[in-house]
């Protein structure tokens, strides 16, 4: 059976994080991921990922989303979410996908770490090698399954802001009758739509 036919045009990576933001970018092919540039968090950032995105002209943005180990989403999540919506916004019609990004950095680290990168020359592109990690992940999963994966921010910019997690104790008092229940905790029979 053949495998199945990957969406072309170039993607940009994103690793967000409270300092730096790691930036990659894919070939027109999708199917590489290659490092780009560390951008500094904060109020500017959204204009320089805008900026790369039209210099490089892709398709797509990919963001990683930083779940728990348990597959929920604490205060992190929430922040890249935020983050992702104004993104969205400012891209005027450049779809953004959030993906999971659990352990990229971990993964980053330890292929630094191999390849004799300490210190000071480590933390300097670690940033960058998470987007790559997030940005290979995503392409060979769409690559494999057909479909993209995570999820798309809506066009309007709205976020679903219902991705607590009631396992995660920094979550917790987002459910004001306790982890084990209550009008405000979210029923985990029902699926979200992917």
């Amino acid at each position: 059976m053949p495998a199945p036919a990957q969406r072309r045009g170039a993607r940009l990576g994103v690793d967000v994080g409270d300092v730096r933001i790691g930036v990659a970018v894919s070939d027109a092919d999708a199917l590489v991921a290659a490092p780009v540039e560390t951008v500094r968090a904060g109020p500017r950032s959204h204009a320089r990922l805008v900026e790369l995105a039209r210099e490089r002209e892709v398709v797509e943005v990919i963001v990683g989303l930083p779940r728990s180990m348990s597959g929920g989403e604490g205060p992190a999540a929430r922040k890249v979410r935020a983050y992702a919506v104004t993104l969205s916004r400012l891209l005027g019609g450049v779809p953004v996908r959030l993906v999971d990004e659990r352990l990229s950095t971990v993964t980053a680290e330890r292929t630094l770490r191999e390849r004799g990168r300490r210190g000071a020359r480590r933390r300097a592109v670690v940033d960058q090698v998470a987007a790559v990690v997030i940005l290979q992940s995503s392409l060979d999963t769409e690559r494999t399954s057909g479909s993209p994966p995570g999820e798309t921010v809506p066009l309007d910019g709205t976020a679903d802001s219902d991705h607590d997690d009631p396992d995660d104790p920094d979550d917790r008092d987002d459910y004001p009758d306790g982890p084990d229940g209550g009008p405000d905790r979210p029923d985990p029979t029902e699926q979200e739509p992917a």
